[in-house]
């Protein structure tokens, strides 16, 4: 019998959600993208420039077989939905499948939803609709335009410089660092003194002398002050106000990534890996569902059930005065209101409850998303702040405290933010307006340089200028790491001379392109086509008017750097040995090429592990792939073809006579379920 097909994106959510939906329907994965631009045609960008960009798509290496099982599962198919991630890229998703499965526009819908829970899901099939073709548009002019400029400027950049890539949004990052570096080495530190009054109950220090801002710029400066300053300090004020302090807006993508990073010590990348695994489903002791909202999203709205929930749940744990109210802010131009912040799926599904499911790292994540969404929701913490000034001899000295009266939301967030209380004593108990003390310090301090980024504050320096968007923020991070162009270094960016090099020569000849302000303008321009406010080719062909010729002018004039010669001479011409760069990294070769074709052969170190449990013969010993991932295979290759990802330790499975691997720091067989 046919059944409705579903066609998502990932295998886990495709076993979530058939569950929820019964007998009549079927759900299928896509296993992400299917499709992506060729690289045919003028300089392989898979796009025809003359044609007002019309692109060439093909199959994904190792998709065409997905293809064609989705082309028969939507033969037998009733009626097909296609469900992937409620943002342009998931609608994109949705378009390739619909264009390549060659899906008739009466047999298919579009359903989204911004969480995958049973109620949630069932409902997305009563508001079905049909592909956003604005949406799609937009997410095509992106991908083509980093096409255009990965592909192009890439090459430049490893033609000319030790650069591997370069990037609309990863250059425009990589800047921010390198020019943040640049302000460190050029800082020159200046000298200045404070002055610190301590007494019995508490600390003042100077700020004014005749109630004007005062600086110390010496250390004779401030031994001046201290032969000015008498034992006795006259109470000149006591100003005691009531404060409330606000919890923070839950969580969008930006300021996930933050936090996890300052909080939990993660990186974006592995952050948003953690996020997706808590949407995609997880399995429960009753049921599978996702625990958390849909985790690409700038929009901080909570659904009204939601928040209606939450306050009953706040009134009921916490009591009635803890109830606060949903968050607003005035909306930015550039966010996408689609869907909400991310929350979890339900309030009653503590983190405590669902520990036993979920690894430590996802306990620690689906924990401050859980608390984040509820504090927001609580009302503010109530602070009695003090603030008294003394007078000695017209020098004004100030001490300040805060005492927390009201905790609030502080409640269930206070172990993601610090506790600054200073309590003061109660002045009103002194029996005179002056208090006495011999025991003043003077200390010398300097002025420091800005400080380098963090994953967490590039992030947001990126959100507050408008470069990037949710879904670029973790890849963008993971690039600049990964070409080398930057080294972490605690836990800072610190560029590398490669760094410097790309950013230098973009900037001498691509200065008008690879820039904030153009780079912003353009996620703007991005968002327009999206909302059908402008053409997605003629923004494209704006902006190629500009690239092209520029970046012809930087292959004529940008100098290539010369290669870093080894003191060897070749052994065929005795031309000197220099080192280059290939696709798998750096060799040894003549620098006469290519007139002479020497390379230098480089002895590897061979690793054995154990004796090859298939051949008996061979040692399994540490491979490589092409792309540098380590592997584990026999040494009698290709006569024994036995490898493994996990490490063997040179024992047999008791059960099926495979390999035992080292796996999640336990040993497990490489075949079944085995493990000891």
């Amino acid at each position: 019998m046919s059944k409705n097909l579903v066609i998502v994106e990932s295998p886990s959510k495709s076993k979530t959600i058939e569950k929820y939906l019964g007998k009549d329907y079927k759900v299928v994965s896509s296993k992400g993208h299917i499709r992506d631009l060729s690289t045919k045609g003028k300089f392989g960008l898979g796009v025809d420039i003359n044609d007002n960009f019309k692109p060439d798509y093909v199959a994904i290496k190792g998709k065409s077989k997905v293809i064609n099982e989705l082309k028969k599962e939507c033969k037998d198919a009733n009626h097909i939905y296609l469900a992937s991630d409620p943002d342009r890229e998931g609608e994109a998703i949705a378009w390739h499948l619909y264009d390549a499965l060659k899906i008739k526009d009466d047999k298919y819908d579009r359903i989204v939803f911004n969480e995958i829970t049973k109620n949630t899901v069932l409902d997305a099939f009563k508001h079905t609709r049909k592909i956003d073709m604005d949406m799609v548009n937009s997410q095509e002019a992106r991908r083509i335009l980093d096409r255009i400029i990965g592909f192009r400027l890439s090459r430049l950049m490893q033609a000319k410089t030790d650069g591997t890539s370069a990037g609309r949004v990863q250059s425009v990052a990589l800047k921010l660092i390198v020019d943040r570096e640049r302000e460190i080495m050029a800082f020159i530190p200046e000298e200045y003194w404070t002055i610190t009054a301590n007494f019995k109950e508490f600390k003042a220090d100077l700020f004014n002398y005749n109630n004007k801002e005062i600086e110390i710029k010496n250390e004779e400066e401030a031994n001046h002050i201290l032969d000015k300053l008498s034992n006795t300090y006259k109470i000149v004020s006591v100003d005691k106000k009531k404060k409330n302090k606000k919890s923070k807006l839950p969580f969008i993508t930006s300021t996930l990534q933050q936090d996890a990073a300052n909080k939990l010590n993660f990186t974006a990348k592995k952050t948003m890996s953690l996020a997706q695994k808590l949407y995609e489903g997880i399995e429960l002791k009753d049921e599978v569902t996702g625990l958390i909202t849909y985790m690409r999203t700038d929009s901080i709205r909570l659904s009204d059930e939601f928040t209606s929930s939450c306050y009953k749940y706040i009134e009921a744990v916490y009591g009635k005065e803890y109830v606060g109210f949903a968050k607003t802010t005035k909306k930015k131009e550039n966010v996408q209101d689609a869907h909400e912040a991310i929350r979890p799926t339900s309030i009653n599904r503590t983190p405590e409850s669902v520990k036993e499911y979920l690894s430590n790292d996802e306990y620690k994540l689906y924990r401050m998303i859980y608390y984040r969404a509820l504090a927001s929701l609580m009302s503010d913490a109530k602070t009695n702040n003090t603030t008294v000034i003394l007078d000695n001899n017209n020098y004004q000295f100030k001490a300040t405290g805060s005492v927390l009266v009201f905790d609030g939301y502080l409640k269930v967030y206070s172990d993601y933010e610090d506790n600054n209380d200073v309590i003061l004593p109660e002045f009103d108990k002194y029996n005179s307006s002056v208090i006495v003390t011999d025991d003043v310090e003077k200390e010398q301090h300097f002025t420091k340089a800005p400080s380098r980024y963090t994953e967490a504050k590039l992030i947001k320096e990126m959100e507050d200028l408008g470069i990037g968007r949710p879904s670029t923020y973790a890849k963008t991070m993971d690039n600049i790491k990964t070409r080398d162009y930057v080294k972490v270094v605690d836990k800072k960016f610190v560029p590398t001379e490669t760094g410097f090099e790309v950013t230098d020569k973009l900037q001498e000849y691509f200065s008008h392109l690879i820039n904030v302000k153009y780079t912003a303008n353009m996620e703007e321009a991005l968002d327009k086509i999206a909302n059908n406010k402008l053409v997605w080719y003629k923004v494209l062909d704006k902006f190629y008017k500009e690239f092209e010729p520029a970046l012809n002018e930087a292959f004529g004039k940008m100098e290539k750097k010369a290669p870093e010669q080894t003191g060897e001479a070749c052994p065929n011409c005795g031309s000197p040995l220099v080192i280059r760069k290939g696709k798998y990294g750096e060799f040894t070769a003549c620098s006469n090429y290519p007139n002479c074709k020497y390379i230098k052969q480089e002895k590897k170190e061979v690793v054995e592990i154990c004796d090859c449990p298939k051949c008996k013969e061979g040692k399994i010993v540490v491979k490589k792939t092409k792309k540098g991932k380590e592997f584990y295979g026999c040494n009698n290759y290709p006569k024994c073809k036995t490898a493994f990802w996990d490490k063997p330790i040179g024992e047999v499975c008791p059960n099926c006579g495979e390999a035992l691997v080292i796996k999640n720091k336990k040993v497990k067989c490489s075949s079944c379920d085995y493990e000891r």
